[in-house]
C-alpha cells in the first residue's frame, strides 16, 4: 500500500494543509514528501503510484491539494481531467520534467491550477504549493507571458503543432514516440487497439503527416528532444 498512514505516517496535524502526491516514481514521492512535511503549514496525507489508486484514496483522505506528475504511464492529463470532473473543489499542481511549452497550457485546460518543472528549486515548489493553496494559479514568468499573448491574440513563436491534438491523442502520440506498439498503447490507456488506430489516423491528419511511418519518425524525434530537455 502506498497510502501513508498504513506505512506509519502520523495523521495530519490540525491547521496543516493536506497534500496528496501522485507520481509513479517512488523515489520522487519520497523526496517530495520529505520536503513538504518540513513545512509548518502543510503535510502529505497520502501518496499514490498511479491514477486509479489516487482516485480511490481521494475520498478517504480528503486532500486540500493534489501534486501530480503529468507524465505517468497511465496518463496524467486524463487523471487531472477526471479529478476535475469528480472533485472540482480540489486544486491540482503539476510537477513535471517535461517542456512547459507543450504541457502547461494543456494541463490547465484539463483542470490543473499550476505547472512547475522538476528542475526548479525546493523554494519555488513550496511557493507554487502555497500559491495554489491560496486559490491562485502558478506558472513560470515565461509561460505566463505566453498565455497572456495567447488570450490577447498576440502571435507567439513557441506555438507547437501538438497543441492541435486532444489530450487522448497527445497521450497516444507520446507513447508512439516511446516505441510502444498499438497493443501496448491500448493496454496502457485501457482502450481498444481499434481506438488507438483511430487516434493514430487523427494525429497524422492534424500534424499533416503523409504516412504512419512519418508519424512514428516525428513522434520518436520529438520524444528524443523531450528527453534531452530540448
Amino acid at each position: 500500500m502506498s497510502s501513508l498512514p498504513s506505512s506509519g505516517n502520523p495523521p495530519t496535524a490540525v491547521g496543516r494543509k493536506r497534500i496528496m502526491i501522485v507520481d509513479d516514481h517512488p523515489m520522487m514521492r519520497a523526496g517530495l514528501m520529505q520536503l513538504i512535511d518540513k513545512q509548518p503549514e502543510m503535510q502529505v496525507c497520502a501518496q499514490a503510484g498511479d491514477p486509479a489508486e489516487a482516485m480511490d484514496l481521494i475520498p478517504k483522505y480528503h486532500p486540500d491539494l493534489i501534486l501530480v506528475d503529468i507524465s505517468m504511464k497511465t496518463g496524467g492529463l486524463e487523471f487531472i481531467r477526471n479529478v476535475s470532473a469528480a472533485h472540482g473543489h480540489i486544486p491540482m499542481l503539476v510537477v513535471s520534467m517535461h517542456d512547459e511549452n507543450v504541457y502547461a497550457e494543456r494541463a490547465l485546460r484539463a483542470g490543473a491550477c499550476g505547472y512547475i518543472m522538476k528542475e526548479e528549486s525546493a523554494e519555488h515548489l513550496i511557493a507554487a504549493l502555497q500559491r495554489v493553496l491560496e486559490g491562485g494559479i502558478y506558472l513560470s514568468k515565461t509561460m505566463s507571458l505566453r498565455l497572456f499573448k495567447s488570450f490577447s491574440n498576440q502571435p507567439s513563436n513557441t506555438d507547437s503543432p501538438l497543441q492541435r491534438l486532444t489530450n487522448r491523442e497527445f497521450e497516444v502520440f507520446r507513447q508512439i514516440g516511446q516505441g510502444k506498439t498499438t497493443q501496448e498503447i491500448a493496454d496502457q490507456l485501457r482502450i481498444s487497439p481499434k481506438t488507438v488506430d483511430v487516434h493514430r489516423f487523427q494525429i497524422k491528419e492534424k500534424l499533416q503527416l503523409k504516412s504512419g511511418t512519418a508519424l512514428v519518425h516525428y513522434a520518436v524525434h520529438w520524444a528524443g528532444a523531450e528527453g534531452s530537455g530540448r
